[in-house]
């Protein structure tokens, strides 16, 4: 029993360790170029030739769209210290605040509530810079667009159809609470 407390012990102060040295690695800024340059000047050179020279002014994609999928990335990485530069970088090339407020909540989903906070950090300073307020985010409830009642019926006597009366706990069970609606209903 003792040696399973010192090993949850342990545990914890591992984890609390590594969360604290995530805070400390959030909060630094992102080494300025001279920095880079002092410590590695070829990374330096290669940011600006090739990944900022070369990568971003290539046609297959605008910069607002190399924005999106960069950010994407970066977020789905947890890559915070890049965060802000390229967060600068996609509201100079056109993204909306809103759509990046979108794309970290989106995030979220997929690549974990953490990372999305993390986003979500940078994000607020890089806003805070530019002077953006909240009512340029996307709206927490947004408005629905009516429900079409004619698809809706249609829909569910097609899943009754192909799936039989027990489909109300597989397939189809969920379309209708996602759409608003009493999915017991359904």
């Amino acid at each position: 029993m003792k040696l399973l407390a010192a090993v949850a012990l342990a545990s914890l102060t591992l984890i609390g360790s590594s969360a604290i040295a995530e805070e400390t690695n959030m909060s630094n800024a992102q080494p300025s170029r001279a920095d880079i340059r002092a410590v590695a000047p070829s990374l330096e050179k290669y940011t600006q030739d090739r990944l900022l020279g070369d990568v971003w002014k290539r046609p297959g994609l605008s910069a607002r769209d190399r924005s999106v999928v960069t950010l994407a990335a970066l977020i789905a990485r947890n890559q915070t210290i890049e965060m802000p530069t390229y967060m600068r970088l996609a509201l100079d090339n056109g993204l909306k605040p809103a759509e990046i407020s979108e794309i970290i909540t989106h995030l979220a989903f997929y690549s974990g509530w953490a990372n999305a906070i993390g986003a979500a950090a940078a994000a607020k300073d890089v806003f805070a810079e530019h002077k953006l307020g909240v009512d340029q985010l996307p709206a927490t409830s947004p408005s629905l667009l009516p429900l079409n009642e004619a698809a809706e019926a249609d829909r569910a006597k097609r899943v009754g159809e192909q799936f039989g009366a027990r489909h109300d706990r597989g397939l189809g069970w969920r379309s209708p609470d996602a759409l608003g609606q009493d999915p017991v209903g359904a």
